[in-house]
């Protein structure tokens, strides 16, 4: 099986920074591109930010300039770093893999249990 376990959301205020982290764990064989999505109250989950194996990323419009993702593969983890932050962000963050499990042999996606960003004053 493969976990991955998200940590860093919180309370911040308009303007402030915050730094998510994402841990992939388990039985990995490979894994392929790790994203983080967002899901605000009401609305659909939607990308924030992708990054591939080889390091090219993909973000939201709406992120552009003020997140930036980053990975170790060496250590099958993902950081987002929000700064500039606005309350339009405030989400459960959710972290994604395509990776592949030692027993099976194809990619599939993982998801995280989801950490709480709320940004207000």
């Amino acid at each position: 099986q493969v976990q991955l376990v998200e940590s860093g959301g919180g309370l911040v205020q308009p303007g402030g920074s915050l730094r998510l982290s994402c841990a992939a764990s388990g039985s990995i064989f490979s894994i392929n591109a790790m994203s983080w999505y967002r899901q605000a109250p009401g609305k659909q989950r939607e990308l924030v930010a992708m990054m591939a194996s080889g390091g090219s990323t993909n973000y939201a419009d709406s992120v552009k300039g003020r997140f930036t993702i980053s990975r170790d593969n060496a250590k099958n983890t993902v950081w987002l770093q929000m700064n500039s932050l606005k309350p339009e962000d405030t989400a459960i963050y959710y972290c994604s893999g395509f990776i592949r499990e030692r027993r099976l042999p194809a990619f599939r996606d993982y998801w995280g249990q989801g950490t709480q960003v709320t940004v207000s004053s």
